[in-house]
């Protein structure tokens, strides 16, 4: 079944998201949004991957690190990650 929900376009170009379409689509303040286009239709999706949803998914580091023992660090990952990929085949 297709829905409408109308909403008012400010002066600004901003558009309130009503609350029915944000719990829909598990909104909070603050979260992202996507507008999808194709041709002549739009679709508002979450965003589900931004650099600033990235940079908040890694922990501070305890100190800084230099150029070889972050080199080390992701040699390291990769290997670990390549162990798990074979692991799951």
């Amino acid at each position: 079944m297709k829905k409408e929900v109308l909403t008012t376009l400010t002066q600004r170009g901003q558009v309130t998201v009503p609350a029915a379409v944000r719990r829909l689509l598990h909104l909070k303040p603050r979260d992202k949004v996507v507008f999808q286009i194709a041709d002549d239709q739009v679709r508002l999706v979450p965003a589900r991957f931004t650099l600033e949803t990235a940079y908040q998914s890694i922990p501070p580091l305890p100190h800084p690190l230099d150029d070889e023992e972050m080199a080390r660090l992701a040699k390291e990952e990769k290997a670990e990650r390549t162990v798990r990929a074979l692991r799951t085949r």
